[in-house]
């Protein structure tokens, strides 16, 4: 046998264990977003309770491995030396494809890519042999594919998305107006009878449909569960009832926890269950095919793989060492954290800083649902609406005060129970029938559609909430789009190229993986600078914010600087990737300020009653800081911009000048933030002094550089950027001052109301 395939088996149990890593990366938020989001029990029990689901529902996926032997095309019309770099192919992509979802925080349809990585790469392999054939045409493509079952795949898909989003909205529409906002007094009377009908509802989809297929039941237990479906069901709906009631009369604990942590198991059950193929099955599938041939002999090239179609009972040793890298992958992926973090963004309950902005798309849809609202609430009886209002009146939900910002729940445990209840039935029930359902779809379109049912997408965050819901939307179809062109591509490359081409795609996919990686660890270092912006509520609200803007201060003092360096270095010696960085970091000083201004309804609520005029003072620091940063800004983006235009960096006497400047900004901040350390205003004369030392030397140069315009001496596009960058500087200059004056009043006002507090 030619070397090269047993390198792509090997290939294939390696990007097994890569995609698995990815994949959980993607998927933990399917299962993990309610329990997180309503931040119902401690996290280490939510992600034990998942990690025990993910273990377990590993052992269920042994009916969906046929979906990579033969859901998308037709393997007898393959050889294995077909097969095989197909297998390859496929791999390569989607652990590609993943990481970068999962880099920017994206949760993308692992089913998706893995449907249209088969579909590419079977495509691209056809399309060789049917260009090599004396007979064949594209028009014989069709013979390759097993369209019916693609399309049957793909329309289930689609289908999912607007059932998951209608079911999830209905059911938790009729949810909350059963137990309302203020759900602690409401759940006495319903809760052990919803927790019966929630907790029923998923061991009926987990035991009833999704046991038949687990490796590890018996024929004589199947054939019991099926003949016994229907009292499996009255017994549970009986026995869950009364436990429910017992503990909550009883022990007084709370149902809607129970029903969080058991549709976590449920969830990550069956996400194991029905996306497991996702990550192993055509690792799997590549060993059968191997096995196939290496029993047979032959010519790989001749050899035709219709033995593939048969069924094959994957071994539970298999199965289990998968689930074993997805829990350990669970516990210690970082990007699974980032993922998880947008999906309960946009199903958060309150206001604050969205990650997405707004489109004209999303304008209109939220101005066709207002106006369309008004027209409803014009015909209702006004009874009626009365009463409506008042089951859905967010006024009524409980205040609970949380030490810090963090600790707040993005929703409440209705929601979550209905986000488990309803997502697990769902998936459960399509593994069942071993359609490979998209978990990614249904979590996130039954948390959609039921945050609209709660009014989550308010008048003042709905734009952006459907900003995002498109944005993700629109990220799946890319995702189609991509998996299809990249695995029908690398197929085409492989076979035509055989090693070399194999080894380069291997080299490249690496590559593009530990760039991801740092690309990912920039991201979640900028999340970290801004942590700065949270305060924490408690007693001493009026000290962290006050704390807060110092920090913020001397952070952005010490970043401009290092973005002045960058700017100097960049434009002497035309190095673009240090302009990059310095824009970068431009970019989180100012989004860092923006993220100041955006919570200053949540900072001033947290203010004492008796303390609210500092207030006025954090405002004004705000704004200072804001257009502190936004001067930085504008001063490397023109510097990053030109060099990337590929014009001439500046001149030796300009970078003489700039250096000259550099040292006077050195010396105003340093005086600035040892006089805002030691809490010593009295000495702003010194701080003025510096500033106009500092102005005197803006001008001077100012005057030079338009002297050099004026007899040809810099060139046009130059000419005008290193007048922005001097004009910029002297605005910063101008804000360095304010800043100090506004620090100095908002410090004064605030340690004589902490005193008063005190």
């Amino acid at each position: 046998m030619d070397t090269i395939f047993y390198i792509i088996l090997g290939v294939l149990f390696i990007l097994a264990i890569g995609d698995l890593i990815v994949g959980v990366g993607n998927d933990a938020v399917n299962f993990l977003n309610s329990a997180i989001g309503s931040k119902s029990v401690p996290f280490w029990l939510t992600m034990t309770v998942a990690s025990l689901g993910v273990f377990i529902g590993a052992t269920f996926s042994n009916g969906m491995m046929e979906v990579a032997r033969n859901g998308i095309f037709h393997p007898q019309m393959f050889y294995f030396g077909d097969i095989m770099i197909l297998f390859v192919a496929v791999m390569l992509t989607d652990v590609l494809l993943l990481d970068i979802f999962n880099t920017f925080g994206l949760p993308t349809s692992t089913t998706v890519s893995l449907v249209f990585e088969l579909l590419g790469a079977a495509v691209g392999v056809a399309i060789i042999k049917v260009k090599n054939s004396p007979t064949e045409t594209l028009a014989d493509l069709s013979n390759y594919i097993n369209s019916e079952k693609a399309l049957g795949i793909i329309s289930g898909i689609l289908l999912s998305v607007v059932l998951a989003f209608v079911v999830g909205l209905i059911v938790q529409y009729i949810s909350r107006f059963i137990f309302t906002f203020n759900y602690v007094k409401t759940i006495k009377y319903f809760g052990a009878l919803w927790g019966g009908i929630a907790i029923t509802g998923i061991t009926f989809f987990i035991l009833v449909k999704g046991a038949k297929d687990a490796s590890f039941m018996t024929p004589e237990a199947k054939d019991w569960i099926k003949e016994n479906s229907f009292l499996i069901i009255i017994y549970s709906f009986i026995g869950w009832t009364v436990l429910m009631q017992l503990l909550s009369t009883l022990f007084k604990v709370n149902i809607l926890k129970i029903i969080i942590m058991i549709g976590t198991f449920a969830l990550a059950m069956a996400f194991a269950g029905n996306d497991l193929v996702n990550f192993i099955g055509v690792p799997l599938a590549g060993m059968k095919s191997f096995e196939i041939f290496n029993a047979t002999g032959g010519d790989p090239y001749t050899f035709t793989m219709e033995s593939l179609s048969g069924e094959v009972q994957t071994p539970t040793l298999f199965l289990l060492f998968a689930g074993l890298i997805m829990v350990l992958t669970l516990w210690f992926s970082k990007k699974a954290k980032t993922v998880t973090e947008t999906e309960v963004s946009l199903a958060r309950q309150d206001e604050g800083v969205e990650r997405f902005g707004s489109t004209g798309l999303s304008r209109s849809i939220v101005r066709g649902f207002v106006n369309f609202s008004r027209s409803v609430e014009k015909v209702m009886p006004a009874p009626v609406f009365n009463f409506l209002s008042a089951r859905f009146d967010q006024r009524q939900t409980p205040k609970v005060t949380y030490k810090n910002s963090k600790d707040v729940p993005a929703f409440d445990l209705v929601r979550a129970s209905v986000n488990l209840a309803i997502s697990s039935m769902l998936i459960a029930f399509g593994t069942s029938m071993k359609l490979p359902l998209s978990t990614t779809y249904v979590t996130f379109m039954v948390a959609m559609g039921t945050s609209l049912a709660d009014g989550a997408w308010g008048r003042e965050s709905a734009v952006y909430r459907v900003t995002g819901v498109i944005s993700v939307i629109g990220g799946w179809f890319l995702t189609a789009f991509v998996a299809f062109t990249v695995a029908c591509t690398f197929a085409i490359l492989i076979h035509w190229g055989g090693m070399p081409v194999l080894i380069l795609l291997i080299i490249l996919s690496v590559g593009i993986f530990i760039k991801s990686r740092l690309v990912h660890d920039k991201r979640v270092e900028a999340k970290l600078d801004n942590i700065g912006t949270e305060i924490k509520k408690g007693e001493d609200n009026e000290k962290s914010i006050l704390d807060m803007c110092i920090n913020q201060t001397s952070n952005m003092f010490n970043s401009s600087l290092g973005i002045f360096e960058s700017v100097i270095t960049g434009l002497s010696s035309e190095n673009r990737r240090a302009l990059r960085d310095a824009k970068t970091e431009a970019d989180i000083m100012r989004n860092t300020a923006s993220e100041l201004k955006l919570k200053l309804p949540q900072t001033i609520k947290a203010l004492h009653i008796e303390s609210i005029e500092i207030g006025q003072y954090y405002v004004q620091m705000v704004d200072y800081l804001r257009e502190f940063s936004n001067c930085w800004y504008h001063i490397v983006s023109p510097s990053y911009e030109h060099i990337n235009n590929n014009h001439k960096g500046i001149k030796e006497v300009q970078q003489k000048e700039l250096t000259d400047l550099y040292a006077l900004f050195s010396d105003m901040f340093a005086h600035c933030q040892t006089y805002i350390s030691e809490n010593d205003y009295s000495k702003i004369e010194i701080v003025e002094e510096k500033q106009q030392l500092l102005m005197q030397k803006i001008e001077e140069i100012s005057r030079l550089h338009l002297k050099r315009i004026k007899y040809e001496q810099a060139g046009t596009k130059s000419g005008v950027m290193y007048m922005t960058i001097l004009s910029e500087l002297k605005n910063s200059a101008l804000f360095v001052v304010h800043l100090f004056k506004a620090q100095k009043e908002f410090v004064n006002f605030a340690n004589t109301k902490i005193s008063n507090l005190a």
